[in-house]
């Protein structure tokens, strides 16, 4: 909605009722040349981009509280009038979270399917949150399904209170990579970053895809949470309690003793653990993972939820060093006790090297989440805050780094 000036001549009128009659004004020949004008441009670019344009009429009727009327190619034109394009990961691609796909259906023996969440800024510094499709078959390449050239706008649900989940429907996407959450309401206006994506066993048995998100609003950060059981319908729901306001929560896939587990670092930084009887209020917790070593002076993170093995919950870590270097670690916590830390990396696992240290943030590399299979770790991680990579490991190997 194009904003007002209080320097404008036209007091009586806001801007935005200002360019609807310019529209209503149109002679119909020249109405017919810019509209074809515009599909001409645009059609190549969007899937039912009509579709669009009547939408957006009606949202800007809606808005202007329905000070006007029109129809056919005017009022899709109006609504085009009130729509603009957005390049949501022309600056960057990274920080990404990987789970396995709910369909396994025509993998190869040996190899999954898997879901990667990304972080994609474009213009003005905006994140928002994007997914490629993929196939992992150990000791061979790392195959991403080729991505759709188009995006789909979800449909929004809002609720009717703030505290409330808001309803995202994705169903107009073809595809998976075609999904893009944007920031849609002003406790995220600076962006919805980093999601922390894991597959959460509930207390019924089935499998809900669910991930913390940092919010970035006009008066700071929080956390909330996405939640998804198909990756087509999503809800957003607003984190409360002490601990809410903060960065860097990842849930852990099950509940230990009855309770949600989520890992924190609302100190900025140390590794906090988490319970809760409510999968949507988290207070307090115990510290249970402080720097040691000189890569972790600064500040000591996870790197995405906790993966449960037979010897204990697999953490991978991020640690910030002197000239703000971010690197990647590990530490195993007590399967049944997660507040005992059984091991750590005294080295980092990963650390920024010298092809790889520049970028849109220099000397960072950071992962939101890895995948087990077997004896062999998928660890997606960002570059730079500027594009994705890949490493693979044996568990073995790992567990035999750590004392």
């Amino acid at each position: 909605m194009p904003g007002d000036s209080p320097n404008a001549l036209e007091q009586g009128q806001t801007r935005a009722e200002r360019i609807v009659e310019r529209i209503l004004g149109l002679p119909e020949d020249e109405l017919a040349d810019e509209y074809a004008r515009l599909l001409s441009v645009l059609c190549g670019r969007h899937r039912d981009v009509e579709k669009v344009f009547l939408q957006r009429y009606e949202n800007a009727r809606e808005l202007l509280r329905g000070s006007f009327s029109a129809s056919g190619a005017r009022a899709k034109l109006i609504g085009a009038y009130f729509s603009e394009e957005y390049a949501y990961q022309s600056a960057a691609l990274f920080n990404p979270s990987i789970v396995r796909h709910p369909d396994q259906s025509g993998c190869p023996p040996g190899a999954l399917r898997f879901i990667l969440s990304l972080r994609a800024i474009g213009e003005g510094h905006l994140s928002s949150i994007a997914f490629r499709t993929g196939t992992w078959q150990p000791g061979r390449d790392i195959v991403l399904d080729a991505a759709s050239p188009l995006a789909a706008t979800p449909r929004i649900e809002y609720p009717e209170s703030d505290d409330a989940a808001v309803h995202l429907h994705c169903d107009d996407s073809r595809d998976l990579s075609e999904t893009v959450l944007f920031p849609i309401l002003e406790r995220q206006r600076g962006g919805i970053e980093d999601l922390r994506l894991t597959s959460l066993e509930m207390e019924d048995g089935s499998t809900l895809f669910a991930g913390t998100y940092t919010a970035v609003g006009g008066r700071g950060i929080a956390q909330e949470l996405l939640a998804t059981r198909n990756f087509i319908d999503f809800k957003m729901h607003r984190l409360e309690g002490l601990i809410a306001a903060s960065k860097g929560m990842a849930l852990f896939p099950r509940l230990i003793e009855g309770r949600y587990a989520m890992l924190g670092r609302h100190d900025n930084e140390n590794i906090w653990l988490l319970l809760s009887e409510n999968l949507h209020h988290w207070d307090g917790g115990i510290r249970i993972v402080n720097p040691r070593w000189t890569w972790e002076f600064t500040q000591l993170g996870n790197c995405g939820s906790p993966i449960e093995t037979a010897d204990g919950w697999l953490v991978f870590t991020h640690g910030v060093g002197a000239m703000r270097e971010y690197c990647i670690g590990a530490c195993l916590l007590d399967r049944s006790e997660p507040s005992r830390v059984i091991a750590r990396t005294r080295r980092p696992l990963l650390r920024p090297s010298p092809e790889e240290r520049y970028g849109y943030v220099p000397n960072v590399v950071y992962s939101c989440g890895a995948l087990l299979s077997g004896n062999d770790i998928l660890l997606p991680y960002g570059v730079a805050d500027s594009f994705t990579a890949f490493s693979t490991l044996s568990l073995d190997a790992l567990l035999a780094a750590m004392d």
